[in-house]
């Protein structure tokens, strides 16, 4: 009977994601409410077996606290290079003075894409949504752009095992290899163009940027270095040796609050750690509840019988409805979930598979990292909002998984 109460208020909460806009409460507040509740309710029911609930409570912890410690890294720096104008700069360089706002459209679906593909969706996300955020535009182009980037940054990770946690996960499984992997772009680079040209249709206009002189500092100028180094040396030392990308991005973090300390001569300035105060704690806290709730799923055995669900079909039709079913699930748990049941997929199904859980989760705006973010950044992207081109994001994805399918069976036809 708890079973069933549990799976209520993960209802529940995501009902109140969906009319936030009609109770006003922040969809904040009631996730993270709902998943404590949820999980104190599995101590109360738990009796003698209370220890292992504890134990399952703290893994969910640990995972969310690493990721609550990279998410806040990474809006630090995007903070301090927004506050300086730097990414406004870069953007200036990069983009003509005027630009339709169908090339800029294309633009940033390409950046990224290829930016999600060599660091983590995170900051890839983070850096994307600074850049549209730099452009005046429509209201409802920038939901379109947004959620458009949204599916660039989920599509291009899928390829790389630098990109997305999934494909990572199916290639330390020794399912796939890296040079399988590549063959990922050419689906995943369709797929976004064709969103891009769909979401074109009836967009009209130049927008145009303010070409302005900027003189930075040194500090400036030594900190967007220290960015970027982070970014090259958490793919690079996660590859080589294993290293975590959440202590490599700590680290870079460290290395700009130390930079700012001995470098930063204008006492007007704000300190450097006072960046850390910019960030929207919304955005994390939404974070912890949306990953408490999961856990909770992940504990009452829910992921455990989508795995089997996932058995009892032709592997094609289960990965394509896996992905789907990655846009209500976290994409990790329920990728964990698949490979503890050991399906036996040939290499080509095992790389539909990968894109499939790697790509579906933009289906939703709460089904990926990538989206949650965007919805925590930008006002006008809510539930509701992204809900709207849940149909031109299906097409999308069906194209993209369809592709894949295609060519993974061409290329590896009789790969174990």
């Amino acid at each position: 009977m708890l079973d069933y109460f549990l799976i209520f208020l993960a209802i529940l909460a995501l009902l109140s994601i969906v009319f936030e806009e009609i109770t006003h409460v922040n969809k904040a507040k009631t996730t993270l409410f709902l998943g404590c509740v949820a999980w104190m309710l599995l101590f109360i029911n738990a009796g003698a077996g209370s220890e292992r609930i504890n134990h399952q409570l703290e893994e969910n912890l640990l995972e969310i606290a690493i990721l609550w410690l990279f998410l806040m890294s990474t809006m630090t720096f995007v903070a301090y290079l927004n506050a300086q104008g730097i990414i406004q700069a870069a953007i200036q360089k990069v983009f003509p003075a005027r630009i339709s706002q169908r090339k800029l459209m294309l633009s940033i679906a390409g950046f990224a894409l290829v930016l999600s593909s060599f660091c983590d969706n995170v900051t890839a996300t983070l850096v994307s949504l600074a850049l549209l955020q730099s452009f005046d535009l429509p209201r409802a182009v920038r939901i379109k752009m947004a959620v458009l980037v949204v599916f660039a940054v989920n599509s291009g990770g899928v390829a790389l095992i630098t990109g997305d946690v999934t494909t990572l996960m199916i290639f330390l499984e020794k399912h796939v290899e890296i040079s399988q992997l590549l063959m990922l772009f050419l689906p995943a680079i369709i797929s976004v163009l064709l969103l891009a040209l769909v979401f074109s249709i009836g967009v009209e206009g130049d927008v145009v940027t303010e070409q302005d002189e900027h003189n930075f500092s040194v500090v400036e100028l030594v900190i967007s270095a220290i960015f970027i180094s982070t970014i090259l040396l958490t793919m690079a030392l996660n590859i080589l040796y294993g290293v975590p990308p959440v202590l490599t991005f700590l680290t870079g973090l460290a290395t700009m609050f130390l930079a700012g300390r001995f470098m930063q001569k204008d006492r007007q300035r704000p300190p450097m750690l006072d960046y850390i105060r910019r960030i929207e704690y919304d955005t994390l806290l939404f974070f912890l509840g949306i990953l408490l709730l999961v856990g909770m799923l992940k504990e009452i055995g829910i992921l455990t019988l989508l795995a089997e669900a996932y058995a009892q079909y032709s592997p094609g039709v289960s990965s394509y409805f896996a992905g789907i079913g990655s846009a209500l699930v976290d994409n990790v748990p329920l990728t964990a979930a698949l490979l503890k049941a050991q399906p036996e997929l040939s290499t080509a199904q095992w790389l539909s598979l990968t894109y499939a859980v790697g790509v579906g989760g933009s289906l939703l705006v709460i089904g990926s990292a990538a989206g949650i973010i965007a919805m925590s950044k930008l006002s006008e992207l809510t539930f509701m909002s992204y809900l709207k081109y849940a149909p031109a994001l299906l097409i999308a994805y069906t194209a993209g998984y369809l592709i894949t399918m295609w060519l993974a069976n061409a290329l590896y036809a009789t790969g174990g």
